[in-house]
């Protein structure tokens, strides 16, 4: 792992832990006290990933085009900083709205550059390794964050003043960047000149790829229910953030191995694996009864994660050409990332007007339908990122 490699996977790990000592404590924020609706909670975070995944697309071609990535990571990952101080200032749940969009939009601005970057600085032979790596640095900072909301509730801080301590660690992202340096070579191909930024150079394997991946996100509702549900059953808050701090340390621990496991094994084995285990624990989740459950669901959960999250990027970046790899990442991210925020809100309403269970026996269903498209693509070709 190169200089870039490290550096980014450093500033992933300091800003993921100060937006994951946030998150888990979020949908409770918003219940408990600030008094929304469950519907809000789908609603907030739908609104922050539907911002995120149309500004990503945007930026996506316009880094391309560019033939730049940095200025775009110093934009993103500034605005998610930005995003902390507001939420712990939240008078009301539509104030956290508006800081959860400006959050989602600074994921949206860095995410497809960052991942391009990513590729131009890995051997092509390891994307699955590099993405892996990434994951796990990614994911360590994810563990971090809820360790140190259960630290702070157990030292008797509230909610809100959790929250303000996640401005902390999102400060120290921004030194982080320092480190990073753009890959002139990679963008100055002559592959690259030909197409920069365009989406109809994207290949129908992408394509294919990307609508299998879409049916899946339409039963994938933002991680917030799987917190309520484990509230729903019985766990405390800080309970519920143990549970959320476990699934992050499985992502972790497995976020390399996986990855590195999908250059030998190939990358839709490994994808598809993820599926089926996404699929057990939403039906788990939907039949279980007794807090004692949330446990073992929550780890497994993080190995669904670690196969699908790296994986999957490495593979959107090897089967999009050299000018598009940015694109490429932005409209993959457009495409389920709007699936995903049609599953926010209609979990939100299916939890208020069916029951918890009917949010988790929907995304089951979609789970096992985006297996059967995965199942039917065409593999791509092995020299498609070359």
């Amino acid at each position: 792992m190169n200089r870039n490699v490290w550096a980014m996977g450093w500033a992933s790990l300091a800003n993921d832990a100060a937006s994951e000592l946030l998150y888990p404590i979020l949908p409770l924020f918003l219940t408990v006290t600030l008094g929304a609706p469950a519907a809000a909670v789908g609603a907030v975070e739908g609104a922050a990933d539907a911002a995120s995944q149309v500004v990503g697309l945007f930026v996506a071609r316009r880094s391309d085009r560019i033939r730049r990535r940095l200025p775009f990571l110093w934009i993103g990952y500034g605005l998610s900083s930005l995003s902390k101080p507001l939420v712990a200032l939240a008078p009301a749940w539509g104030w956290v709205l508006g800081a959860r969009v400006l959050d989602r939009a600074g994921k949206g601005v860095r995410t497809a550059p960052r991942d391009a970057l990513l590729r131009d600085s890995s051997d092509p032979a390891k994307t699955g390794a590099t993405f892996g790596f990434h994951r796990f640095m990614d994911s360590a900072g994810a563990s971090i964050g809820p360790l140190l909301a259960l630290g702070l509730l157990a030292a008797g801080l509230s909610l809100r003043q959790v929250i303000v301590i996640a401005i902390v660690p999102g400060l120290l992202t921004m030194l982080v960047l320092r480190f990073i340096r753009e890959v002139p070579g990679a963008l100055a191909a002559p592959e690259a000149a030909a197409s920069r930024g365009s989406m109809r150079a994207l290949p129908g394997a992408f394509w294919s790829f990307t609508g299998a991946w879409t049916v899946f996100s339409l039963g994938n509702s933002a991680d917030v229910f799987l917190l309520l549900r484990a509230s729903d059953l019985g766990l405390s808050t800080s309970q519920v953030v143990a549970a959320y701090a476990l699934f992050n340390l499985i992502y972790s621990g497995l976020s390399f191995p996986l990855g590195h496991l999908s250059d030998r094994v190939g990358k839709r084995r490994v994808l598809a694996g993820g599926l089926l285990v996404f699929a057990a624990v939403y039906a788990g989740f939907g039949l279980v009864g007794n807090d004692l459950w949330v446990w073992p669901l929550m780890a497994v959960y993080g190995v669904y994660i670690a196969a699908t999250d790296g994986v999957g990027k490495a593979y959107v970046s090897d089967i999009t050409p050299v000018g598009e790899r940015a694109t490429g990442q932005g409209a993959f991210r457009l495409f389920t990332g709007l699936a995903t925020v049609v599953a926010s809100i209609a979990a939100g309403v299916l939890w208020q007007a069916v029951g918890p269970a009917a949010v988790f026996t929907f995304g089951a269903g979609m789970a096992v339908a985006g297996l059967a498209a995965l199942a039917v693509l065409r593999p791509a070709p092995r020299n498609t990122a070359a």
